[in-house]
């Protein structure tokens, strides 16, 4: 659906997208995430046809964004970070404004009555958009995004400035769409992703630093997480533990059960360190009552990640 390659822009001797090349294929809900300034925003804005590229090229459903500009958009739906949207129409007015902009060619009253359905705005319809939470203005930037029946939405920080009600439900929302549209969610917001992504593209400095599946993510940092919890001196057991071959960290977690101390300790991916942690703990007349696998949360492998570049690159 997606093929980007080689993609490149620069603003003077800055590169805001620095050779950057990844496909996504149809049916795919994949999130593009980074920090402030990473360039994502650019990216979506080039995919889109709304900035040019420098170099590379970027095909939508096989037509090049740059050459064949309407054939290429017919297939997009695109909600920006700030909605397009006229704070003096009401919904009604604005979807109709959007369904002749589009040219859409389907039956006008009975596609944006269905996509007013799936984005659950009836009870707004017919009121201003300037008098619209932000929740609904959001959900009316989506309801744009559909019009014409896109194969790829693409969504730029869709949740941006929501409360945490309207962050769930918008999210809820870009899941139903991934059922039968292929999606790109551009975004800061790691829980996001866990959320609603099949794939993970991740960019900083204008590069990709890594691209794997959600839950292949934990791989990719070369980092392995177990508790431990153990009956025993807590400053002796720290020490213990971390002179194990194979213990790349360990810290003193902030919880209690019983007399036993609770653990996190890191080790290599490919360092198996249980029985080592096991004997270990029974040498020195411990009690050893808990084991178990610790999985990294994406923003602790996001940091991993991006703090594995910056040393890269010094």
């Amino acid at each position: 659906m997606i093929e980007i390659s080689n993609l490149v822009k620069k603003y003077g001797k800055n590169y805001a997208v620095n050779d950057i090349s990844f496909s996504v294929e149809k049916g795919e809900i994949v999130g593009f995430l980074g920090p402030n300034g990473a360039g994502k925003s650019t990216t979506m804005n080039i995919l889109t046809g709304y900035l040019s590229a420098t170099s590379g090229s970027v095909r939508i459903a096989g037509y090049d964004i740059l050459e064949n500009p309407m054939e290429a958009k017919k297939h997009i739906g695109f909600l920006p970070e700030h909605p397009p949207l006229y704070l003096d129409m009401t919904v009604k007015e604005y979807l109709d404004f959007v369904f002749d902009l589009k040219k859409c060619n389907l039956n006008k009253k009975k596609h944006i009555s269905e996509i007013v359905d799936v984005i659950n705005i009836g009870d707004v319809y017919k009121r201003p958009i300037g008098h619209l939470s932000k929740g609904y203005r959001q959900r009316v930037g989506i309801a744009q995004a559909l019009i014409s029946s896109p194969d790829l939405l693409i969504f730029d920080e869709p949740t941006v400035g929501l409360d945490p009600k309207q962050i769930i439900e918008i999210r809820e929302l870009i899941n139903s769409l991934g059922k039968s549209h292929t999606v790109i969610l551009s975004t800061h917001i790691l829980p996001e992703v866990n959320a609603v992504c099949d794939r993970v593209v991740i960019i900083n400095k204008g590069k990709i630093v890594a691209n794997a599946k959600t839950s292949e993510l934990e791989a990719v940092t070369g980092v392995r997480k177990m508790k431990v919890k153990v009956c025993g001196p807590r400053t002796e057991v720290l020490s213990a533990i971390r002179s194990i071959n194979g213990v790349t960290g360990a810290e003193i977690l902030p919880e209690r059960d019983g007399d036993s101390t609770a653990l996190l300790v890191e080790s290599d991916t490919g360092a198996d360190i249980r029985k080592p942690i096991f004997n270990t703990i029974a040498n020195r007349g411990w009690q050893m009552i808990g084991l178990e696998a610790f999985s990294a949360s994406l923003e602790d492998v996001f940091i991993a990640i991006i703090d594995k570049n910056k040393k890269e690159e010094n």
